[in-house]
């Protein structure tokens, strides 16, 4: 498929959710309408769009992409276990908790438990994490777009990073959260479809039978799930699964992208019908994603395709792209495109919308009576989303100049930095009910403890007896907040129970 051909399919996309956008928001584009959605939202709508979100261009690519590694293979999988288990105890714990206090921002929670720096440093925390991650997310598809599109242009990769901000922006600043429900709902449709349609493409390809192609992939070097053989390597199945557990309980339940969509839903049933639905569904699809990863392998071995390199470096992202563009006809490489796009831009235009959110309401105190009324707080919040939209392009730009690694590895390793010490607030909140803390300490905290684990992470080995630490660093990193704030505590006299 030619680069003009996948420019023009990328701006009728976009044309189609700029529409979207404009019908979503033509009657009202508030701030309740932008951070709230009206508390209007259908749950089943949210179920599914989630899942786009959740997913992003990460699991589209780099999952499939590291199956072939013979240390990995299926190992995700378990992961995919761990996430299961944390977002039912987020649909069981936390989601009552947000609905009984009635919360625009989640964060809001700990300045009632805390104070009021706790409170700032958590939303701190969120906005750093969210703008990283979905930096992440957003560069792993805009170097994909850039070599196989934008470079035939001519067209330098911090115009193609921009231009794809400048889209995002331009279909979420009215509407905000309830244009991206509908929108999600659109972009996970496409994501949906083109996982199960490319296994067919490529059972097709290699003249396999559904059956046939389940018996080709488990009886290959790529489909071993779970890894009991040696607690000290990263792959070890209870590491990823408590991992998974642990960083989706941060990941979705302490991050107010996520948990925004919920808290748009009438009320807690919904939003709980809303959270089980989705974890099947996410459970489901990962299955499939890392099954296209096997025939994406098994498809490159019986045709000689070498992974594309980068910089002299293999990189195993760009192996589904370089099959659907290159190998595959023009129907696979269009279901591709669609998949891929709407896979990322559904994370990147409800993390914009979900840290302008944050932003606006914790630090701005848009939510509050006295400001609502206040002249220009729309346009106020026009250009906090502008500004996020800036920043998410530096980090990028930074990124770029970085990164060497599988980004999959590298976002969940971020977050278990990152989102470490809001496990451990909330952790302490929700537990110890006849304790707070010495508010003014409580920043400290959330830096010494990643700082600590940065230090275990890079020596662990040593420290530990060939021990390799992984996906279980953001639970050490939420002890050592919590502890952190045991040493800090003191007793309260109050109403703690929320």
């Amino acid at each position: 498929m030619s680069s003009t051909t996948i420019l023009i399919i990328i701006i009728i996309y976009f044309g189609l959710l700029l529409l979207i956008s404009n019908i979503v928001s033509k009657n009202g584009s508030d701030n309740d309408t932008f951070f709230k959605a009206n508390k209007n939202s259908k749950w089943y709508l949210v179920a599914f769009g989630m899942i786009g979100t959740a997913l992003s261009g990460v699991t589209f690519i780099s999952v499939p992409g590291e199956v072939g590694n013979p240390d990995l293979q299926f190992k995700y999988f378990q992961f995919v276990l761990g996430n299961a288990l944390g977002m039912i105890v987020v649909a069981t714990v936390l989601l009552p908790l947000y609905y009984r206090m009635n919360l625009t921002s989640i964060y809001s929670y700990i300045e009632k438990r805390l104070g009021i720096i706790s409170y700032k440093t958590a939303a701190s925390i969120f906005l750093i994490s969210r703008t990283i991650g979905s930096a992440f997310r957003l560069y792993l598809v805009v170097i994909v777009l850039q070599k196989f599109v934008f470079d035939d242009f001519g067209i330098p990769f911090a115009i193609t990073v921009l231009l794809s901000l400048a889209f995002i922006f331009a279909y979420t600043y009215r509407g905000g959260l309830k244009t991206i429900i509908i929108t999600d709902t659109l972009q996970t449709f496409f994501l949906v479809s083109s996982v199960f349609l490319t296994i067919i493409f490529i059972c097709n390809s290699l003249d396999l039978s559904a059956l046939e192609a389940f018996e080709t992939v488990k009886e290959s070097n790529y489909s071993k799930i779970f890894f009991f053989d040696d607690f000290q390597q990263g792959n070890y199945f209870w590491k990823q699964l408590l991992g998974g557990m642990f960083v989706t309980i941060a990941m979705i339940g302490l991050d107010q992208d996520l948990m925004q969509k919920n808290l748009s839903c009438k009320n807690i049933g919904e939003a709980q019908k809303n959270m089980f639905t989705f974890t099947g569904i996410f459970v489901l699809i990962n299955i499939f994603f890392l099954s296209v990863g096997a025939l994406l392998y098994i498809y490159a071995e019986k045709n000689g395709i070498a992974i594309p390199m980068v910089d002299g470096q293999p990189r195993t992202d760009l192996l589904f792209p370089e099959i659907a563009f290159h190998h595959l006809s023009i129907v696979p490489a269009v279901v591709f495109l669609l998949g891929l796009t709407a896979a990322t831009f559904a994370t990147t235009d409800s993390a914009l919308t979900a840290l302008t959110t944050s932003f606006c309401v914790d630090f701005l105190g848009m939510d509050k009576t006295e400001n609502q009324n206040k002249p220009n707080i729309v346009r106020t919040r026009h250009f906090v989303h502008v500004g996020f939209s800036i920043l998410m392009f530096l980090v990028i730009i930074i990124f770029n100049s970085l990164n060497d690694k599988s980004v999959v590895t590298m976002i969940f390793k971020v977050a278990s930095y990152t989102y470490g010490p809001l496990l451990g607030l909330y952790a302490f909140g929700l537990s110890m009910k006849n304790k707070t803390v010495h508010d003014k300490f409580v920043p400290l905290i959330c830096i010494i403890a990643p700082v600590i684990c940065l230090f275990i992470s890079q020596n662990s080995v040593l420290l530990l007896g060939n021990y390799k630490i992984d996906n279980e660093l953001i639970i050490v990193n939420g002890l050592i907040t919590f502890f952190g704030l045991l040493l800090i505590s003191k007793p309260t006299t109050e109403n703690t129970r929320f």
